[in-house]
């Protein structure tokens, strides 16, 4: 890059503007347009499997959207994974029913919270999506409000739209043919927020997207876990163009994304220039077999002898340019890749890295002379199926000519380091058009109950529960608040409660238990059995760690089966004579003082069955017997 990879940019400078576009799966009990379950399932539990072939279609206005066209040229079949739960409409073997109702009503109460004005009619739409991500070809969407506000600490970010969709299929894996979903989460109801262009700071696109993040789980009726909310940045700087870059997995994510696609756009407006200053142009695409029929490169040579060629393009004035990082370790070169790769194609060659990768200095000097690129020039090659270099060199010839006018508008996938890489083109309006099969519904967004905000919420709990501030935050915006107050409504006590809750579950899961199987139930009841005395406080790890691991027992049987039925004072007594017994010689020496290493032993010899408090004053009682 022409700055170190770590540069600041001036973002106010550069004149940075972004976007969010928030997806959140709501926690309702049936789908959006049926009434199946919501419920992840396993891929091993599929019952059959469909398939099918997609295509795009014109809109209303007789156009075909440049993003679902692009996608029709990789030719690919999807597989659907069907279970005992899918019914026809998933299928799209049925017409759709009407919009549930639950889903609706969530979804008014968010629009309530982000301050969004509710349209008195609103009409389901179709989107074209042909990447095999609904069977249907189309995904299913309503606007249901618009020009709302959030704030932030920098400023108000607008809402431009909130839309009620159905959730896609999730992709299971890619085949040689093409691609596997499963049905479970499609038709699943989801909210898609659309924040305006006035975002100005990495920072401020963290914060409006924690804020809305707060508002969705304030409703207690979103689902959590990984994939259920992702984020969607929208990127643009004053000379650049505004860039999409989709499944941003979390908020620090964001952050960085967009400072990433900052110094990106920035990096090719540099080499735009220097294109400029050079004059430079794209010479026609070439077939150069000939020129490396005999090459020991191992990728060439296995396209090759399989039947495939080589193809190749001049890049007149990209020398050194090709090569230029743009990314951490991604170059214009890599861009150019990205778009060859659409195609099948594993990448592209070209003269910036070579000679390399079995390719000879004499290779590289002859394939030069046969498209005629001189020493300020590059050339980028493809070696695949016919079919397919024709194709990849195309599209890598078509993404070189744009690096010579700036910034392409497109859509970008976020990598897990933080650079993003090429998908599609942007989609446009050619893909929407109305819906026939649902009719139009009217939003009452009179008949909605705003709910308390998680942040109102933690600071309530801090003053009425006595919780302290860290704690009260967990457990707020933790997925367990309901079931929190319902066993302080029963009496059980407030910081025990949210320790357990939060604290605890969060131990025993990184030890490895799968606390995803523990229910409200388990808790409740364990709760119980501690107040009744017949299990320790410091025993409940160690049950809810069996729970988790024996569904199948119930809070009562975990305690035997853990080994932590309660003991009497009787036996709490000998076991702490025991161990004072052992000590006699440092109690006689340190008096009382010895207490704190003698009660870390005297719990771990009763293994959780008694109450800390009880242990510490027999063992108190015993050691000044002593001293």
């Amino acid at each position: 890059m022409t700055e170190d990879a770590t540069t600041e940019y001036d973002h106010e400078e550069l004149g940075l503007v972004a976007g969010l576009e928030i997806h959140q799966q709501l926690d309702t009990a049936t789908k959006l347009f049926c009434n199946s379950p919501t419920t992840e399932r396993d891929p091993a539990d599929a019952e059959r499997e469909l398939t099918r072939r997609l295509h795009p279609t014109k809109s209303e206005l007789g156009e075909l959207d440049d993003a679902a066209v692009e996608e029709s040229r990789v030719d690919r079949e999807f597989t659907y994974l069907a279970y005992d739960t899918t019914c026809l409409v998933e299928e799209d073997d049925e017409p759709p029913r009407r919009v549930d109702d639950e889903a609706l009503s969530v979804a008014l109460q968010i629009a309530d919270l982000l301050d969004v004005s509710v349209v008195d009619q609103a009409h389901v739409m179709r989107k074209l999506v042909i990447d095999g991500s609904n069977t249907s070809g189309f995904q299913r969407s309503i606007l249901l409000g618009q020009e709302g506000e959030i704030e932030t600490s920098e400023g108000g970010v607008s809402i431009v739209d909130l839309m009620l969709e159905e959730e896609s299929a999730k992709r299971v894996e890619e085949t040689d043919d093409g691609v596997v979903y499963s049905l479970d989460r499609l038709g699943v109801p989801l909210v898609e927020i659309g924040t305006g262009p006035d975002i100005r700071s990495p920072e401020q696109a963290k914060e409006a997207a924690e804020r809305i993040g707060m508002l969705l789980r304030s409703t207690g009726t979103v689902k959590r876990g990984l994939g259920t909310i992702r984020q969607d940045v929208n990127v643009s700087i004053a000379e650049g163009a505004r860039v999409e870059v989709k499944g941003v997995q979390d908020l620090d994510g964001i952050e960085e994304i967009v400072r990433g696609e900052v110094g990106r756009q920035a990096e090719l407006l540099a080499i735009r220039d220097e294109l400029d200053a050079r004059d430079a142009s794209v010479g026609d695409v070439r077939d150069v077999t000939d020129v490396l029929a005999d090459t020991d490169s191992g990728v060439i040579r296995g396209a090759l002898d399989a039947g495939g060629t080589v193809t190749a393009v001049p890049l007149y004035g990209f020398d050194g340019l090709v090569g230029r990082e743009i990314q951490p370790d991604r170059r214009l070169g890599t861009e150019l890749s990205d778009h060859a790769k659409r195609h099948g194609a594993g990448g592209i060659f070209h003269t910036d890295e070579l000679p390399a990768y079995g390719v000879t200095e004499a290779e590289v000097a002859a394939l030069e002379e046969a498209v005629g690129a001189g020493a300020e020039d590059a050339v980028a090659i493809v070696a695949a199926d016919p079919e397919t270099a024709a194709l990849a060199i195309e599209a890598a010839a078509d993404r070189a000519a744009t690096a010579i006018e700036g910034v392409p508008e497109e859509t970008r996938g976020a990598n897990d380091d933080g650079t993003t890489r090429y998908l599609r083109p942007l989609p446009g309006a050619a893909r929407m058009y109305p819906e026939t099969d649902v009719p139009p519904v009217e939003p009452d967004p009179s008949d909605v109950d705003q709910p308390e905000l998680l942040d109102e919420k933690a600071e309530r709990y801090a003053v009425e529960f006595g919780l302290d501030e860290g704690l009260a935050e967990q457990v707020a915006y933790g997925q367990r608040f309901p079931l929190f107050e319902t066993a302080v409504d029963r009496g059980v006590d407030p910081t025990f409660a949210a320790t357990t809750l939060e604290s605890t579950t969060t131990e025993i899961r990184r030890d490895g238990a799968p606390v995803e199987t523990l229910s409200d139930d388990d808790f409740l009841a364990l709760f119980e059995l501690v107040e009744a005395g017949e299990l320790a406080k410091e025993g409940v790890p160690e049950v809810l760690t069996t729970l988790a691991e024996n569904p199948e027992l119930d809070a009562a049987a975990a305690v035997e089966e853990a080994g932590l039925s309660g003991v009497s004072e009787a036996d709490v007594r000998e076991a702490v004579v025991a161990v004072v017994e052992r000590n006699a010689d440092q109690i006689a020496e340190e008096g009382m003082a010895a207490f704190s290493g003698l009660m870390g032993e005297a719990m771990g010899a009763l293994r959780g069955k008694a109450d800390g408090e009880v242990v510490s004053d027999v063992l108190r009682e015993e050691i000044g017997k002593r001293s």
